[in-house]
């Protein structure tokens, strides 16, 4: 009994010679193909793809990539890198500890969707075919050849033949070598990466220093953009991409060190953030980052209730509310009954003990309930809370909230002489409004990151996860179930408050219809829930990604009007169809999802 034995990058065919990729090319030609097609796709980048500058962008330029080919031509660099690396060029393997089949496919569907949208988009704009310059159809067949090439390399490794119990020792010493190397090229091909070999303390800052800066620069390039169409190729591009580099086992690699150096990688994202507002000439998108980072701040605070201690929360945006309402009746406005004018620090104060106070009232009686009813009650506080502020208007009930017109002219923070609603020059660069509350923001974020950080590590997160993982297991071994829930309750509505002081301020003005359920533009209920599952529950990186991405994206696509949210809709569907463990997955959970994976040594509760 012979058994076929192959190199992890070399093609795997059956006995009857039949490729092994979805399409019917031999897997070398289709790998040559890629190749071709992928260093095609970055020349046809530096020609002009249409004869007019009325398509944004200006595509018209020899010898000068602009607007949506530069996001054409960083997949066909990828494509290209990949398909080298799946030669073994020296120098490139590096970039393929995991395998380079998978990356290869998902870097051409970039390259090839980003490519077509762009083409299609210029015919339809500019109305043909004809405004396509000799570039826009050789990135259009490049792209094609590339995608097509890819679809040859193989999807799944064989499994190696079962022992034949007549066969010699010597073959099974054989086989059993075999079945080492398949279940090693089986793990190649899936995607997982390589342990990271140590290198020196230096040499992983400088790595994670390199990864925060990309990730800064793809994030001030999205939201950057400025015209809709290169929006929609960049999300393109980065979706596939990122899906790329993850089957390459780069992201498995890069949070491999990430974990190692923990305490560095937080300071490192916060000391990127802080540059944000630098990289910005104007106020314009400094505006959606103080948002993102409110709504970042308060998806953390609800994966507390959801992520550690499993409580399905979906009135979680009303204690925002009543943190935005408390600092705005004591914050000075003259729509505040009160007609006091507290300083910012006990305006805080307030607001949190407030949402704590509320959440503590409302958890009391409920969180005895469990599962979907528990959901029921706390969608139902959300709505009672949002109805009672609209009722507080001096007819329907007490003068306390104005009712619909809601808190209004609230002042400018002033915190030790610095005014928040001026402008300052530092280091040359002038901060503007939104700048510096983005600045405040990031602070207060920090708090939160912190006080997740250490809870979710002390004795009371460790009861959190056990109520989350077998409430009647928890029970059992003493934990004192409502007095823990209880408590994830209080924290979770606190620092949602903490939040909610700062969002008063820079919206000048608090209505009940900020609070809703659910609605086309976060922050809601809705969309809060989806952060921390869609970024991943029980980890800290997690919801702020998914914050980040379900804030912007829904502000970007303002103009698809009533198809925003079905566009929306669908790419939700598609993220929870193929990575359902989230974004930054926690281990425990991606073991979940994943059954099939080996368990890791150490199992984190917060996660990176």
């Amino acid at each position: 009994m012979t058994t076929q034995t192959t190199a992890p990058d070399t093609p795997s065919t059956p006995a009857t010679g039949a490729p092994s990729g979805l399409i019917g090319i031999p897997t070398r030609i289709g790998r040559a193909l890629a190749t071709a097609g992928g260093a095609l796709t970055i020349v046809s980048t530096f020609l002009a793809w249409t004869w007019t500058s009325a398509f944004p962008g200006d595509l018209t330029i020899n010898g000068y990539p602009g607007g949506l080919q530069v996001l054409v031509l960083l997949g066909g660099a990828l494509t290209t890198l990949f398909a080298l690396a799946s030669y073994g060029v020296r120098g490139l393997r590096r970039l393929v500890p995991a395998g380079a089949d998978a990356a290869i496919k998902f870097a051409a569907i970039a390259t090839f969707a980003t490519a077509w949208y762009t083409v299609l988009a210029i015919s339809v704009e500019l109305g043909g075919l004809v405004n396509l310059e000799p570039g826009g159809f050789i990135v259009a067949i490049s792209s094609l050849a590339a995608l097509v090439g890819s679809l040859a390399l193989p999807f799944e490794r064989p499994a190696p033949d079962p022992i034949d119990p007549d066969d010699s020792a010597w073959e099974h010493v054989k086989h059993r070598a075999s079945h080492r190397w398949a279940t090693a090229r089986a793990a190649f091909a899936s995607g997982t990466p390589r342990p990271v070999g140590k290198l020196p303390a230096y040499a992983e800052i400088l790595i994670i220093v390199a990864v925060l800066g990309l990730g800064l620069t793809v994030f001030t390039y999205g939201i950057g953009t400025p015209y809709d169409e290169l929006f929609i190729g960049f999300l393109i591009t980065a979706g596939f991409g990122f899906a790329a580099l993850n089957k390459s086992g780069l992201i498995g690699q890069a949070s491999q060190l990430t974990a190692r150096h923990k305490n560095i990688t937080i300071c490192g994202a916060f000391v990127a953030a802080a540059l944000f507002p630098f990289t910005q000439t104007d106020d314009q998108y400094a505006t959606l980052g103080v948002y993102i980072l409110i709504f970042a701040t308060v998806a953390l605070g609800l994966n507390i209730v959801v992520g550690l201690a499993g409580l399905l929360d979906l009135g979680y945006v009303a204690f925002l509310g009543v943190g935005a309402y408390a600092a705005a009746l004591v914050s000075g406005s003259p729509s505040s009954p009160f007609h006091v004018h507290f300083p910012f620090w006990a305006a805080v104060l307030i607001g949190a003990a407030a949402s704590l106070t509320f959440g503590v009232l409302i958890g009391a009686p409920t969180l005895r309930l469990r599962g979907d009813y528990l959901a029921i009650v706390t969608l139902g506080f959300g709505e009672i809370f949002r109805i009672t502020a609209n009722n507080l208007d001096g007819t329907s009930g007490p003068d306390l909230t104005n009712g619909s017109n809601g808190i209004s002219s609230i002042p400018n923070l002033n915190i030790l002489g610095f005014d928040f609603g001026a402008q300052h020059d530092i280091g040359g660069f002038t901060i503007g409004r939104f700048a510096n509350y983005f600045f405040l923001m990031l602070i207060i974020t920090a708090v939160v990151v912190l006080v997740f950080r250490r809870s979710g590590d002390s004795r009371i997160g460790r009861a959190w996860v056990a109520i989350r993982e077998d409430e009647t297991a928890a029970l059992a071994m003493g934990i004192n179930g409502f007095r823990v829930k209880l408590i994830a309750f209080a924290v979770g509505a606190s620092l949602a408050g903490l939040a909610g002081t700062v969002q008063a301020h820079v919206t000048y003005t608090v209505t009940p219809e900020q609070y809703l359920f659910a609605g086309p533009i976060p922050p809601n209920s809705a969309f809060l829930l989806a952060a921390v599952v869609l970024g991943g529950m029980g980890t800290i990186s997690g919801p702020l990604i998914g914050a980040a991405l379900l804030f912007l994206i829904p502000n970007k696509l303002q103009f698809l009007g009533n198809y925003q949210l079905f566009a929306f809709g669908v790419a939700l569907i598609l993220l929870m169809r193929f990575r359902p463990e989230g974004l930054i997955p926690n281990r425990r959970r991606q073991l979940e999802f994943h059954e099939e994976a080996e368990a890791p040594t150490v199992l984190s509760t917060t996660g990176a």
